[in-house]
């Protein structure tokens, strides 16, 4: 019986759930099933045009995609999950998933794919290599990969550096007038700010997603009503950690390695064993803040629709 490519409802998504637990191989993918489903193919749904497509054969749901639009840049259409059944590999579904959303995503006005996260709502930065099958089947669809990025691991269990205190460091801070808390939904609109102004990118998103939501949250710094730096875990995925930023006047300071253990203890109280540090760019400051390594690796891959060059 051949397989069909069908839109799916919010009513299905339990069912892609179900099925993500058994397809994703990695086991801390597959445990965080809900969290990424939710994520990818809900809570984006708010800010950007997200497409659900599922892979059917005799009734039973075999494989799915889900793909969007960039919010920031609508010619960018984007993978964000593929998953198929372990007994159905192999047999074309991933290859007609990812065809109907090539052409429905070109329909929508974009005119180029990437096999890559589409921020603030993302649950991988690309095809994490240990997936090999996804990379070979991107290379054969036409894919060509183009970036590669990497997560740290922050250990949290007992005796980790991870989760070191750091009364000593914020008693220095108020010393210099520097307050460091928990942030809480009020303050919100003043971090997104400082997000965006200071950094740009998706930032303010990714604080949005984390700041008084459950299995997440955020902690900021701050001199006399102005922000000096953030960071925030939960965004997408309750065991990754980010993003964070330090004010650049405030660099050096030890702001960061403060803000980034306080998120680490929370989400060791949560029960989480390790930390993913998503999409890192200064390795040696989370090696030295939090005895972090680098773990994960991911292959970004792109593809022109529409004949584009």
């Amino acid at each position: 019986m051949d397989v069909e490519i069908i839109e799916l409802g919010p009513d299905r998504l339990p069912e892609v759930v179900d099925l993500c637990r058994r397809a994703l191989d990695l086991p801390e993918d597959a445990t965080e099933a809900p969290a990424i489903v939710a994520t990818l193919a809900d809570r984006a749904a708010a800010d950007r045009p997200v497409l659900r497509l599922g892979a059917v054969r005799g009734g039973a749901l075999v494989g799915v995609l889900v793909g969007s639009l960039s919010a920031r840049d609508p010619r960018l259409g984007h993978v964000d999950l593929v998953a198929v059944a372990p007994e159905e590999r192999r047999q074309g579904v991933g290859g007609s998933l990812l065809a109907e959303a090539e052409a429905r995503l070109a329909g929508l006005g974009a005119d180029e794919l990437l096999l890559a996260g589409n921020p603030p709502h993302y649950a991988w930065p690309g095809i994490d290599v240990r997936y090999t099958p996804a990379v070979c089947a991107a290379l054969r669809l036409g894919y060509r990969q183009d970036r590669t990025a990497w997560n740290m691991t922050a250990d949290l269990g007992e005796d980790s550096p991870a989760l070191r205190s750091t009364e000593a460091a914020e008693q220095r801070l108020a010393g210099r007038g520097v307050t460091v808390r928990r942030a809480e939904p009020a303050d919100l609109p003043a971090l997104a700010e400082f997000a965006r102004a200071t950094f740009g990118g998706a930032w303010d998103g990714e604080l949005a997603g984390s700041v008084g939501r459950p299995d997440a949250g955020a902690h900021l710094a701050e001199r006399d009503g102005e922000i000096l730096g953030f960071a925030a875990y939960g965004s997408s995925r309750p065991s990754w950690f980010g993003p964070m930023g330090t004010a650049p006047a405030a660099e050096g300071s030890g702001i960061g390695g403060v803000l980034l253990r306080r998120c680490l203890r929370d989400q060791a109280s949560a029960g989480i064993g390790s930390a993913q540090i998503g999409w890192v760019g200064p390795v040696p400051f989370y090696s030295g803040a939090a005895g972090a390594r680098i773990e994960r690796v991911f292959f970004l891959y792109r593809k022109a629709l529409n004949g584009q060059k």
